[in-house]
């Protein structure tokens, strides 16, 4: 596998095996309760925090898929040249958004850092569960100006064909 392959498929391939390795811990908790009636302490915690990585991971994959739910009814009425810029002033909203999220999130950990919180369960510090916001938000900056990038020199992206079942 090229460098270039895997920093392209990066979040795909991280919640692929972050997914696993939450399910693998669940199941071993639920294991532990119901078969052997005793519960690991920091399991719980753990697939939270799991959990957490997953989600804004997840959201970052999604911008690369171009799979986010959006509301097309007035896009869709814009045509030609207009409808460019109008997803141009999307993009840019959204990158917007994300960058705040990733900046706040930083100022967050960075604050974190300074508290020395911990974790009830695992005494892991806290900044490695909230470290997920600005990190996904950097990547989702990041693949959005990629979109950006191919809105410019390719237009825009030819919507999928609807899937329709009609009754014979």
């Amino acid at each position: 596998m090229t460098v270039r392959k895997f920093l392209h498929n990066f979040e795909e391939y991280f919640c692929v095996w972050i997914m696993a390795v939450m399910t693998v811990l669940v199941f071993f908790q639920v294991v532990m309760r119901y078969v052997f009636s005793n519960s690991l302490s920091w399991s719980e915690e753990l697939a939270r925090f799991i959990f957490l990585w997953l989600s804004w991971m997840g959201a970052s994959y999604a911008v690369r898929e171009r799979s986010h739910f959006r509301v097309e009814m007035f896009v869709n009425m814009i045509k030609g040249k207009t409808r460019v810029f109008f997803e141009y002033i999307i993009l840019l909203a959204w990158f917007s958004f994300c960058f705040f999220l990733a900046w706040q999130g930083t100022k967050l950990l960075i604050f974190l850092q300074g508290t020395g919180q911990i974790s009830t369960a695992m005494s892991m510090p806290m900044t490695w569960p909230y470290a997920s916001v600005p990190v996904a938000s950097a990547l989702m900056c990041l693949r959005l100006i990629v979109e950006m990038y191919d809105l410019h020199k390719r237009g825009l992206p030819k919507p999928a064909d609807p899937v329709v079942d009609i009754p014979e």
